[in-house]
């Protein structure tokens, strides 16, 4: 099927959900995104920032674009005069330099900060301890120019349902728990991100209210093609 038969599948699962779908577009060339676009998809998730930069300049307007990768402190000034959303805020030092550069161009940037779920080492994230240290520390109260909307997690890359199943409820319930404390100005928990092409019926399951899917709309990915 091609990426408008794809989305018409997705769009029947998503239909009863209050769930916003990002379509992950890393590798996809413009014409790739201009026909998820077409389809009805206006949010995009990129998860470089030369790609990201790159593709927005050739594309509408009214897209509205998200940073899912690991990002590097000194990329951030490239993506905050534009970017819709960062997924993977995973430390206080990248924290400070989205807020240094929001100030820069006077945008206050929403931000997702990312929680270690999976049992893979490589994976990127926050533990408990480090997320209380940033949302109830003294730091956070100097950032005018963030916005934590949520938290983001990536599970672990298994064919064990059960184990996926287990993250998600963790990050579910820490995402439930933090809501009903006393939140700094800076801090709104409402989104939480969780889910791609492999387990989103599982994040979906769990609570989710983003999904990133790539290619289970644009198909495999091709790392020769990034523009």
């Amino acid at each position: 099927m091609g990426i408008k038969e794809n989305l018409e599948q997705l769009k029947i699962t998503f239909k009863k959900q209050d769930c916003l779908l990002v379509a992950v577009s890393k590798t996809k060339p413009p014409g790739a995104i201009k026909e998820a676009y077409e389809a009805g998809i206006r949010d995009f998730g990129e998860n470089k920032v030369q790609e990201l930069v790159e593709k927005a300049p050739q594309l509408p307007k009214d897209i509205r674009w998200h940073m899912i990768g690991h990002l590097q402190r000194n990329k951030v000034k490239h993506i905050v005069p534009f970017v819709y959303l960062i997924h993977g805020v995973d430390s206080l030092r990248l924290l400070k330099q989205i807020n240094k550069e929001g100030e820069k161009v006077k945008r206050v940037i929403p931000c997702l900060l990312q929680i270690h779920i999976a049992k893979e080492e490589s994976k990127f994230g926050l533990d408990e301890k480090e997320l209380e240290d940033i949302i109830w520390g003294k730091e956070m109260q100097h950032m005018e120019f963030i916005k934590i909307k949520g938290l983001m997690g990536m599970a672990t890359n298994t064919d064990n349902p059960e184990t996926v199943r287990k993250e998600f409820g963790y990050l579910k319930s820490l995402f439930e728990e933090i809501k009903t404390k006393a939140l700094p100005k800076q801090v709104e928990m409402e989104e939480l991100s969780m889910g791609m092409s492999g387990d989103y019926p599982l994040a979906l399951e769990a609570g989710s209210t983003i999904v990133r899917i790539g290619s289970a709309i644009f198909g495999a990915r091709n790392y020769n093609q990034t523009s």
